[in-house]
């Protein structure tokens, strides 16, 4: 009897597609055949460059429990910051557009501005142009890649993006403990928000 082959589940990983040799009327082509109010598969591009990627359940999950943490978060702390989820970000003259996991802009005044301070990507599965630099284009100031349960952050200097130990935005905010909820079982929003005060009392 043949010995059966068993197939990987292709719903764990991002599937992704990038074509080369675009132009920004191509990019501004499959905006409009998707949809501005549809978000799959989401659309990434860099200087001639085409990403295509529809996200993982296990990419949806680690990205929605991050956002859920520093919403807590900033909520607790009273720190003013209002999400902007997967906001279409893109620059013609810049050759460049993305659309993050999740965004936000922090302080009061929110009308009016045109790029969020932080952008939120989780790297499920690797392979596909260069985010940091669409973000660098973009001009957004702190960039945080999950990555195999760590968290790195880029904050925008004066030559580009360096990597940080600690965001400017929340500097007290304990990104190990991040990772340790982001990564863990699906649970209640009411006992993520427990272990969101969990991790502020341990940093006071």
């Amino acid at each position: 009897m043949a010995a059966m082959t068993t197939r990987p589940d292709v719903s764990k990983f991002d599937q992704r597609v990038v074509l080369y040799d675009k132009t920004w009327a191509d990019y501004d082509a499959q905006l409009a055949i998707r949809g501005e109010e549809r978000s799959r598969p989401k659309l990434a591009f860099l200087a001639g460059a085409l990403e295509l990627m529809s996200p993982s359940s296990d990419h949806e999950r680690i990205k929605w429990h991050i956002g859920q943490i520093l919403a807590f978060y900033c909520a607790e702390a009273g720190i003013p910051m209002c999400g902007y989820g997967q906001w279409t970000l893109r620059d013609r003259a810049e050759d460049a557009g993305a659309e993050p996991d999740e965004c936000y802009i922090f302080g009061t005044e929110q009308r009016g501005r045109s790029r969020p301070d932080l952008v939120i990507e989780v790297v499920w599965t690797h392979g596909g142009i260069k985010k940091l630099e669409i973000y660098r284009r973009l001009g957004v100031r702190e960039v945080w890649f999950w990555d195999d349960d760590q968290i790195s952050v880029h904050v925008m200097g004066d030559a580009g993006y360096e990597v940080r130990a600690r965001s400017t935005f929340v500097p007290d905010l304990d990104l190990e403990g991040v990772c340790r909820l982001a990564n863990g079982e699906p649970r209640p929003v009411t006992e993520l928000q427990r272990d969101v005060r969990a991790i502020l009392v341990r940093g006071r």
